[in-house]
């Protein structure tokens, strides 16, 4: 069942009833959207944050001379949305597209607000999220800055298993700010000593 996934998510951070799992699950609401479909483009407002069940997302920003920047890959087991543009109701930077078929839990303010007031543990859940999510933009913002593209990269493969199978190179080594050739070369010598070890 789809809602597992999500229930299994929030009982990292907080212990829901039964009756309040239930309760939980009554109010889902489903997007599917279709591979290269977007779940928001820039300038629209964000109206949703959504939880992948099935499928990955990409979210991204392009730049005055038309080159696009990778944010975040969103698989399954992720949130996504703007948070900027849901909270404010400004017009999004983010364009957010699926890179596969996917499948997402989605709620709006009004969703969430009766979520808080008819399951408390919600709103912990979500600043613990929210929480998370500045510590790791903070962190990225700083290896951005001070790591080598070697040391990204591995940032990368540590915070994204298993997603290089499912992402393209280019979207990856936009993500990582370096050219697909310097991804490739990192890769030759991030695979050559893992492979030494075990011979």
């Amino acid at each position: 069942m789809p809602a597992s996934l999500l229930l299994k998510n929030l009982a990292r951070f907080i212990t829901l009833s039964k009756e309040e799992e239930a309760y939980l699950v009554s109010k889902l609401k489903i997007k599917k959207l279709r591979k290269k479909q977007y779940f928001l483009q820039e300038g629209d407002v964000c109206k949703y944050q959504g939880f992948v069940y099935k499928g990955c997302l990409r979210a991204f920003e392009v730049d005055a001379k038309g080159v696009e920047h990778v944010a975040q890959f969103s698989p399954e087991d992720w949130w996504i949305g703007d948070i900027y543009s849901f909270y404010t109701n400004e017009p999004a930077k983010l364009n957010i597209e699926a890179l596969e078929n996917t499948e997402l839990f989605i709620f709006d303010k009004d969703s969430l607000e009766d979520l808080y007031v008819k399951i408390p543990k919600m709103e912990r859940y979500f600043r613990l999220l929210m929480q998370n999510a500045l510590i790791s933009l903070s962190q990225r913002v700083i290896s951005s800055m001070s790591k080598s593209a070697a040391e990204r990269y591995c940032e990368f493969i540590h915070r994204y298993p298993q997603i290089e199978q499912r992402v393209p190179n280019h979207l990856i080594a936009s993500y990582l700010g370096i050219k697909p050739e310097s991804l490739s070369r990192i890769r030759k010598q991030y695979i050559k000593p893992k492979d030494s070890k075990k011979s």
